[in-house]
């Protein structure tokens, strides 16, 4: 035993390089878009099945993106040099960046770059390997529905402010702590259209104060090693917006759309070889009544061989259950979707298979399968049995179509067979907060998706995208009762003996829904970021014969210094 404890120990400090941020760059960060144009465009190679990245590995992309200015253009490179001055240690300096406190400088002359094009942050101290820096957070969204048309102006108005302590500490360990607190002014249906947070935020669904208010909350520390020379390994403990599969729309497995989840995640990557491993817990659907409330807990891992320059194919399962915490599914090597079946087959199982193809320049195609509940590749049959529980997605991206600069294009179509994501046990569903963690779209459904994109310089972004989506609905009375279930929504299950067991793809009460978003992203100073947005919905109830339309509009400040 206490060899083990030294083999151990090896591991964790045998590494001497020193790594100067391993924090995570959050999600929503516009970074990612440029790693993954580059990624598309073969000059660097990324997993955006499993995108969260520390600091120094988004860095080590913008190295080598350097080393191949030759293949950018001049808006590629601009954004390039900007993010080296973000993210790149040694490109910061005085003349680029700037501090609230701990400048040396005094404190009303220093104000005089706090508008200026500087990177910002409200302090930072020490040096790669060993540092600390403070940040504020914040953000001011205005939105207004369009249509329906109302006598009354529809409007909401939202702020929200905090801090972000993040940093690298003993060359090896991040840390990340984020903490804000909002108010909401105006009409509370409209508001989680512009901050879909809301959905899931506790204090705005519970609505107990005079003051509409919501707070978001991230901290993890992260520990990475290389402890062979090619073998990264990586252990984060806390909580953070994660994803997981392909998708470019949204992602059959794991699209994010939930609410962050408190987990335990574990990275492998060695050649040509990725393993993550993930046990995460989050809650059930929100309730008014204490004693209802419940915590349930998803466990995944998912193996995946990447071969340079050619492909990418990649197997997950997973498993989501309540009541308990199953040592089984803490294993990180230990097939779930079997060992399920040994526990008495109580659990919500699935897996997925995935492949990405990147042999072309400029091109990359994607194809998922979920299938939900292991229900012996029923899929492949080509029947309408309800035991058919599976997703299907392809897609693919190109940029620079045409020789079109700083464009891209993607489409993508998705096929979500019905009683998908649902489970007999209630608990046991493929929600988070009654929130789906699948794809948005749901059961009995599918989309086509596409998304046209143009960098007009370092500063500025539009994104128009457009979804067709073909829903079959279940029926319900005047009441709000089920009077007829097809399978389209996760809370209803089959039930035996009383839903027809034949589940025909989009039965029931069909509804088609045309989607357009435009967003123009304006950066006119670092760390200033604004976002117009404008969604227009339209929905034909087919079935009843009758058709929807809602619309609206908003301007999002977000500060980030």
């Amino acid at each position: 035993m206490r060899k083990i404890y030294f083999l151990l120990l090896f591991v964790l400090i045998s590494a001497s390089t020193c790594y100067s941020q391993i924090e995570n760059v959050q999600l929503s960060s516009p970074v990612y878009d440029f790693i993954k144009e580059m990624s598309v465009k073969k000059i660097i190679a990324f997993d955006d099945d499993n995108p969260n990245l520390s600091r120094f590995e988004v860095a080590d992309f913008l190295k080598t993106i350097a080393t191949k200015t030759s293949q950018l253009s001049n808006t590629e490179i601009k954004l390039l040099n900007k993010y080296k001055v973000e993210y790149i240690p040694e490109e910061s300096n005085s003349d680029n960046t700037w501090q609230m406190f701990g400048s040396g400088k005094k404190f009303s002359k220093n104000l005089n770059d706090f508008l200026s094009n500087k990177q910002k942050y409200i302090y930072k101290v020490g040096k790669p390997g060993n540092n600390a820096y403070v940040e504020g957070i914040g953000n001011i969204n205005v939105g207004y529905q369009i249509k329906p048309n109302s006598d009354k102006m529809i409007y909401t108005f939202m702020m929200d402010g905090g801090f972000r302590a993040r940093g690298t500490v003993f060359n090896h360990l991040g840390y990340s702590v984020d903490l804000s607190k909002g108010a909401l002014f105006g009409d509370n249906n409209l508001a989680p259209y512009i901050e879909p947070r809301l959905r899931t935020d506790f204090k705005f669904n519970e609505n107990a104060e005079v003051l509409k208010n919501y707070d978001f909350s991230v901290a993890y520390l992260k520990y990475y090693v290389e402890p062979l020379d090619g073998f990264h390994l990586s252990a984060e403990f806390g909580r953070e917006k994660i994803t997981f599969g392909y998708g470019y729309g949204s992602k059959p497995m794991l699209s994010g759309n939930s609410p962050d989840m408190d987990f335990l995640k574990l990275n492998l990557k060695y050649g040509i070889v990725r393993y993550t491993s993930i046990f995460a817990s989050t809650v059930g659907y929100f309730s008014s009544v204490r004693d209802d409330r419940y915590t349930k807990y998803f466990s995944a891992q998912r193996l995946k061989i990447a071969i340079p320059d050619m492909f990418d194919v990649a197997i997950s399962d997973l498993v989501i259950y309540n009541g308990r915490i199953e040592l089984a599914y803490m294993n990180p090597i230990l097939f779930y979707t079997f060992a399920e079946k040994s526990l008495q087959d109580r659990d919500n199982k699935a897996f997925e298979f995935d492949l990405k193809t990147t042999a072309w320049k400029n091109a990359e195609f994607t194809g998922s399968v979920f299938i939900d509940d292991d229900e012996q590749f029923a899929f492949v049959t080509g029947k309408t049995s309800r035991s058919e529980k599976f997703v299907y997605q392809v897609g693919t991206m190109l940029y620079e179509p045409l020789n079109l600069r700083n464009l891209s294009f993607t489409v993508e179509y998705t096929k979500v067979r019905p009683y998908t994501y649902s489970h007999y046990n209630v608990k046991d569903n493929y929600t988070a907060y009654g929130e789906n963690m699948g794809h948005r779209i749901g059961p009995n459904a599918d989309e086509i998706f596409t998304r046209l994109t143009y960098n007009i310089s370092d500063w500025g972004r539009i994104n128009l995208e457009y979804s067709h989506v073909r829903k079959g609905n279940n029926i319900y009375d005047a009441n709000g009762n089920l009077v007829r279930n097809v399978g389209g929504d996760i809370l209803y299950n089959f039930r035996d003996g009383i839903d027809d067991p034949n589940a025909q793809f989009l039965d029931g009460e069909r509804v088609n829904t045309e989607i357009v978003g435009l967003t123009f992203r304006w950066i006119p100073i670092r760390n200033y970021i604004f976002d117009f947005h404008y969604d227009y919905n339209l929905q034909n109830f087919v079935t009843q014969g009758y058709k929807s339309d809602f619309s609206y509009a908003y301007l999002k400040l977000n500060i980030n210094y």
